[in-house]
């Protein structure tokens, strides 16, 4: 019989190591907003994302993780997650999440975005831009939700309830979900993006959580391909996926993947993250 995995809490100088590796996956983001245009390829992203790596010192904690070939994740349009970066190129229109992390002295980030090439039909730029905000919002809900609930539970409840009162009623995938972080990029505890009906594991302090939602604009029954990595939609709809990694400390929580510790994105629920010092 195997043992729960047990969770893994960090001091204050770990927390403070995993901002180091938090900023690193900003500054790929930051980057890749930047640069990535209608025209390049997913390797093109990949090749951003390595430079940012290397001239931080840091590594991409991505990269022969399992065999997986890349420094990020470059999911197109049906990719919900793990597209492999290659010679896709990225149309106007397009919607495309990069998930992207780093490893400072041991520790590690992990966060993804995602964004709508400029132009082509505005129909569907619209649409997938919307897609692209729920998903956001869904993110950004969980992580209000991990500040001011009692178990981890409490962060799926928050997104699902969310999605649930959606005119456009998209799909949340809950074969992959969010996940604990530490010395090892997936760790105890697992964190849905759904309702369930355990309330799982206290919120306490010492935890670093990935929080991640990925919804689809239609059914979210997926399936992954002959490359064992890419994760596509069943029925082609698009899909996306944000997420940011958290600290929860003795003095409130501080979001280690954003530049500003969270405090624009959680001012809409009246959740002031409280920095590390």
């Amino acid at each position: 019989m195997s043992r729960k995995e047990k969770i893994q809490y960090k001091s204050h100088e770990q927390f403070l190591k995993m901002r180091q590796a938090g900023l690193v996956v900003a500054d790929i983001h930051r980057a890749l907003r930047e640069k990535v245009r209608a025209g390049r390829t997913t390797a093109d992203a990949d090749a951003i994302a390595a430079e940012v790596l290397e001239r931080a010192g840091s590594k991409s904690n991505f990269l022969g993780y399992y065999g997986y070939p890349g420094h990020i994740c470059t999911s197109v349009n049906e990719v919900i997650v793990h597209g492999i970066p290659g010679d896709r190129v990225l149309e106007p229109g397009d919607l495309v999440s990069f998930d992207c992390g780093a490893v400072v002295d041991g520790w590690h980030g992990d966060a993804a975005i995602s964004m709508v090439i400029p132009g082509g039909d505005p129909e569907l730029t619209a649409r997938r831009q919307r897609l692209s905000d729920m998903t956001e919002e869904c993110m950004w809900r969980g992580i209000a939700a991990a500040a001011t609930g009692s178990h981890v539970g409490d962060i799926g409840r928050a997104i699902d309830d969310f999605v649930v009162g959606l005119q456009e009623e998209p799909g949340i995938v809950e074969e992959y979900v969010g996940h604990g972080i530490g010395t090892a990029m997936h760790m105890a505890p697992d964190v849905p993006n759904y309702r369930t009906r355990s309330h799982l594991d206290k919120l306490k302090p010492g935890m670093a959580l990935c929080i991640e939602p990925m919804l689809t604009s239609g059914s979210p029954e997926n399936v992954t391909l002959g490359d064992d990595w890419t994760v596509v939609t069943l029925d082609g709809g698009d899909a996306c996926h944000w997420e940011h990694e958290i600290a929860i400390h003795e003095r409130g929580i501080w979001v280690l993947t954003a530049p500003d510790g969270g405090i624009e994105g959680l001012s809409p629920y009246g959740v002031v993250p409280v920095p590390l010092g």
